[in-house]
């Protein structure tokens, strides 16, 4: 697929790995969506960047929310061709904490975020995808979520993300063998230990420790390197089904 003319909705797109997937996508020529609840960067994003990028408040939990976003895309941009699911949320947690057994509420949260989020915006997309003419190879769309190393190596406080993130992974083939009579591939990213607004409020300290577990580089990633690797998988028609680690080998402690 070219990027250049196509359209894309990026949900978490006004800050951290979507953000530099917006603005990568944008440099490339695509007209991009920013799907996010923060109205204040996404307005900021979509003014700075111009006419070829909207933003769109979208919850992706909820049905009606995402519903309405694909619906301004379409509206806005005439086509879907691009999904890059970036929204997440990470709430450390334990199981048995000081103030005993972890609350269900807390624990689905998460679940409904990041896993019934990712497919919210996979299965109402894709409905948008299915009326774009095909292309080459009878290509009609591309997918990308986000996952986690954490979905193979959890650690301690992580149950409810390793949980919510495994199953995006798990999702991956039966999506893709299902969406390969549509001309629509999909493909997941598991990212390490990035500089995102997940790890921002860290101290310095804490930062170089987690620089220091990374085989190499021996730093954390940048957004903009899981960004390029977003137009690989764009462009590249081979790259279906699978789930890509992006880590620089890092391999997680329990804790």
């Amino acid at each position: 697929m070219q990027i250049e003319n196509c359209v894309a909705a990026v949900t978490g797109g006004a800050s951290g790995l979507g953000e530099a997937t917006v603005r990568n996508l944008v440099t490339a020529g695509a007209k991009t969506a920013i799907l996010d609840m923060d109205e204040e960067h996404g307005q900021s994003l979509a003014s700075e960047l111009g006419d070829a990028v909207r933003f769109f408040k979208t919850d992706v939990s909820e049905e009606k929310s995402v519903q309405q976003a694909m619906d301004g895309v379409t509206t806005s941009f005439g086509a879907l061709h691009i999904i890059v699911n970036c929204a997440g949320v990470a709430p450390p947690m334990k199981v048995i904490g000081k103030k005993g057994p972890l609350l269900i509420s807390k624990f689905e949260r998460v679940i409904q975020i990041n896993l019934i989020g990712t497919m919210n915006v996979v299965r109402l997309g894709a409905e948008k995808m299915l009326k774009n003419p095909p292309a080459d190879d009878g290509e009609r769309g591309v997918v990308i979520n986000t996952a986690s190393v954490a979905a193979f190596e959890g650690q301690i406080g992580q149950a409810a993300y390793a949980a919510s993130k495994a199953a995006v992974v798990g999702m991956t083939l039966p999506v893709a063998r299902e969406f390969a009579d549509y001309g629509i591939r999909v493909m997941t990213i598991a990212p390490g230990l990035f500089e995102t607004p997940m790890l921002a409020g860290l101290p310095d300290p804490a930062k170089a420790a987690l620089s220091r577990m990374m085989p190499f580089p021996k730093r954390l990633g940048r957004p903009r390197e899981y960004a390029m690797l977003v137009r690989q998988i764009i462009e590249n028609p081979m790259l279906n089904g699978e789930t890509i680690r992006l880590d620089a080998a890092v391999r997680l402690a329990a804790k």
